[in-house]
């Protein structure tokens, strides 16, 4: 059978990339660019649609933007100097078309389309509502809860009626939309969710998940879109407007660890500083006699820098990762499965063999992916394997836009340190501690009145009601119920 690589099943995902674009020719080419950069966030389908001033074109596909939209014959079909794309990752069940974004529907007042990355924590309480007044579903996305609520807003202007939905959500989104009027973007009123702004040119606004898509197009950084925040750009003119109650911003603390591209800058500040400096702070609080410290790539590579540089142990590439591999054909049986590892990272044997090794990876999710690693460099002779982790355990399940594994299958709600130390084999296993990796972000610790980022996956500690999962009696009922695909 067809499968993803066994290492692909135990990250976070962050499941959305969205970017868009208003005011330039050829919008959609850029779009496509755009979400090339922003494919690490999305890679089970993606979708473009434009606006050419009179009509509203779409193209949606399941799999990578290239392959989809690398062809003159497509971007072609999407006309007009307005466009948003999505990058996604679907979450339950099997990507469907119907789900691919951007979602669009033809409303009263037009056409309308949105771009959603994030998810609503109390989408299935309003769909119930919904559909018992009459409201008729297409997808099982959350996001189509929003289109419905601005369809049967009673307020007069579109964009009252938009606001009027947003005031009746819960949870994260940042949100790229296209009216005949214009385009919106906007964040929660905690700013879970990224999204940032730019200028190409003189005359247009650019709005993507990260400022590395900015760079792809050659678009210049203008600032982050706020928390709570809605952007409307009509007619080449900008107007910002902040239509909810200020709240302290929570945004994901997570997209330091390993969501964000390390060529990407937040709150002014590089992501690829900001991981060595965890490591670093990793290397402090967990020290252990070794020869080599050695990144699970590639995303441990950062923290594995920063944490050489502070342990004053070498940094080397232990483990070499191919980068030609995507879906691969592995067939049932455990010899076979074992050796289809091998096919993304394999040992770099002749460095190994006899050391004292350091394995630095940002998080532990179910734990088979170190557990996989670690028996690798017992193979290649290493004589003690010591695991640091560049995150604090994941002990709960994100409802706000990651696809994270019902609680019950996270390795650290399972089991204390010395449980997980024995579960994937290692000499020793230690992660960073919370106030670390705050401390690492550039606060002096975590305060737990009014924390600075949405730390629940480590801490429990949600920023906005879960009313839908409140309302179902298992996790796994909630995601059956309600896809996460934003």
């Amino acid at each position: 059978m067809f499968t993803t690589h066994p290492f692909d099943d135990d990250k976070l995902r962050e499941e959305c990339g969205i970017f868009g674009v208003s005011g330039a020719d050829g919008a959609a080419a850029l779009v496509a660019l755009g979400l090339h950069a922003l494919q690490h966030r999305g890679q089970e389908a993606a979708g473009i649609c434009s606006w050419d001033g009179a009509m509203f074109h779409t193209q949606r596909a399941q799999g990578h933007v290239a392959g989809n939209f690398d062809r003159p014959e497509i971007i072609e079909s999407l006309p007009g100097a307005t466009a948003c794309g999505h990058v996604r990752y679907s979450t339950t069940g099997e990507t469907s078309n119907r789900n691919i974004q951007p979602l669009y529907a033809e409303l009263a007042s037009g056409g309308f389309a949105v771009a959603h990355n994030g998810n609503l924590s109390n989408a299935m309480r309003l769909r119930k509502d919904l559909v018992r007044t009459g409201s008729i579903f297409q997808s099982t996305s959350d996001t189509e809860v929003i289109i419905h609520l601005v369809a049967t807003s009673n307020y007069r202007t579109l964009l009252d009626r938009f606001i009027d939905a947003l005031k009746q959500v819960e949870g994260a989104y940042s949100l790229i939309c296209m009216t005949p009027e214009g385009m919106i973007a906007c964040r929660d009123p905690l700013g879970i969710r990224p999204l940032v702004m730019g200028r190409l040119g003189d005359g247009a606004y650019i709005f993507a998940s990260e400022t590395v898509a900015l760079d792809v197009v050659g678009a210049e950084f203008v600032r982050e879109v706020e928390p709570g925040e809605l952007v409307i750009v009509k007619n080449g003119e900008l107007r910002s407007i902040r239509p909810f109650a200020p709240l302290s911003p929570r945004p994901c603390i997570f997209e330091w660890v390993y969501f964000s591209r390390p060529d990407s800058i937040s709150e002014d500040r590089s992501i690829y500083s900001v991981r060595k400096a965890i490591g670093a702070e990793l290397a402090q609080e967990n020290a252990v006699d070794a020869d080599l410290v050695i990144p699970v790539p590639d995303s441990g590579v950062p923290a594995a820098i920063g944490y050489a540089q502070a342990s004053g142990i070498p940094f080397e590439l232990g483990i070499i990762r191919s980068h030609y591999v995507g879906r691969t054909f592995i067939q049932p049986g455990d010899k076979v499965r074992h050796l289809g590892v091998k096919l993304k990272h394999n040992a770099n044997r002749k460095l190994i063999e006899g050391k004292r090794i350091i394995l630095v990876d940002d998080s532990i999710v179910r734990g088979t992916t170190s557990l996989k690693i670690v028996q690798m460099m017992r193979d290649a002779g290493a004589a003690e394997v010591h695991m640091r982790i560049a995150s604090p355990p994941t002990r709960h399940s994100c409802f706000y836009g990651v696809d994270t594994p019902e609680r019950a299958k996270l390795l650290a709600a399972k089991y204390d340190l010395g449980g997980m130390t024995d579960y994937i084999q290692a000499d020793s296993l230690a992660f960073i501690s919370i106030d670390g990796l705050y401390r690492a972000l550039g606060e002096a610790n975590r305060t737990s009145v009014r924390p600075k980022y949405c730390d629940a996956c480590f801490t429990g500690d949600y920023p906005t009601p879960l009313t839908d999962q409140d309302e179902t009696s298992s996790v796994d009922q909630f995601a059956v119920l309600a896809e996460r695909v934003g």
